[in-house]
């Protein structure tokens, strides 16, 4: 099984080597990496050259958003199995993917997905919040639940066959797209778990009450685009989710 993991960044300079060598270390060796770069002024292509024979596929470009990027690297992906790793975000540790992989062989599911670790952006030691999962049933979405999207691997298939992020979507388009595969089209997913990614604190949809706002508009609209009804509160179980789990951190 071959997976491939897209990377997109723009000026990630300083973050961007730890991921490298995160996917680069698994000891899990069929990993097809590719780089989606956003036009970075920074420095960043300099760490990306100095890393080229660990990087199958690269494009510097200008874009209109991560999402945009990714789905430029998903297009570009040969992999059975894909997995997204942005440039601020590195692997827990060298077995990340052997685990992946012995889920989908074992399980023969369509996704996996596991529990995610944000820490401190300057010291990636620290834990700021632990956000742990849990097994996926039917109706879930419905109380706030969601997997952490960078721990989500899907079959290329999946891709090929229900599309890839929404970009009208902004900051949900990663909601909307896991609503899309497993409430919409209900792909088989399995629950790894264990801390698979760590993740740098500064998402934007969460840096204040205004976008906090916004995100969840967006979040009611992947519903509606979906020809889904989620329950009245759905959508505000998902900040408070993210506050029990702020409790929960290791």
């Amino acid at each position: 099984m071959r997976i491939s993991i897209v990377t997109a960044v723009l000026n990630g300079r300083d973050t961007l080597e730890q991921a490298i060598r995160s996917i680069s270390s698994q000891i899990y060796k069929n990993i097809e990496h590719i780089i989606i770069d956003g036009g970075s002024t920074d420095g960043t292509l300099e760490v990306i050259s100095r890393h080229k024979e660990r990087i199958a596929k690269f494009i510097s470009e200008p874009d209109s958003g991560i999402y945009d990027a990714l789905n430029k690297g998903i297009r570009l992906a040969s992999g059975d199995v894909i997995g997204l790793l942005h440039g601020d975000d590195f692997y827990a540790h060298d077995k990340v993917l052997g685990a992946v992989v012995e889920a989908f062989q074992k399980k023969s599911t369509d996704s996996c997905y596991g529990d995610l670790q944000y820490v401190d952006k300057n010291n990636p030691h620290r834990i700021i919040r632990h956000w742990k999962s849990s097994e996926y049933t039917t109706g879930k979405f419905k109380y706030g639940w969601m997997p952490p999207h960078p721990t989500f691997f899907v079959k290329r298939e999946i891709y090929e066959k229900y599309g890839l992020f929404n970009l009208a979507l902004g900051s949900a388009a990663d909601y909307e797209l896991m609503l899309r595969f497993l409430v919409k089209h209900r792909i088989t997913t399995a629950y790894i778990p264990e801390v698979l990614v760590k993740m740098r604190i500064g998402g934007k949809s969460n840096s204040s009450l205004r976008n906090r706002i916004r995100a969840n508009r967006m979040d009611r609209m992947a519903w509606k685009v979906n020809d889904l009804k989620p329950y009245p509160w759905t959508l505000w179980m998902k900040p408070l989710r993210k506050i029990g789990q702020y409790f929960l951190r290791g």
